[in-house]
């Protein structure tokens, strides 16, 4: 996995624990309570991170990796057929301009 693939994860997976601890903070709520929710929503983030982590140091292929690899190569294919056709017009246009100057 790339660098920036796994640097994107890992800012999404701060940015949704962030946005859940001050959601969780600012709800009015008693403490305990709050601290109970902030607990079990950190302890779930770990989770997820450490599962992450152990992904990458094992080589695992992460899905979020799975999918964009995906797409990316249906880009490619996708372009390679454009150009493929592009130089088809390009090549049929040639020989009806050599065509017309033979005339």
């Amino acid at each position: 996995m790339g660098k920036k693939r796994g640097n994107l994860l890992l800012a999404f997976l701060a940015g949704a624990a962030t946005g859940a601890i001050l959601g969780i903070l600012y709800a009015p709520d008693k403490g305990v309570n709050t601290r109970q929710k902030l607990s079990f929503q950190l302890e779930k983030y770990r989770n997820m991170l450490q599962d992450f982590l152990n992904d990458l140091m094992e080589g695992k292929e992460n899905p979020l990796v799975s999918s964009a690899r995906s797409e990316g190569q249906r880009v490619v294919d996708d372009a390679r057929e454009k150009a493929e056709r592009l130089l088809e017009d390009v090549d049929e246009l040639l020989g009806k301009i050599k065509g017309s100057k033979e005339k």
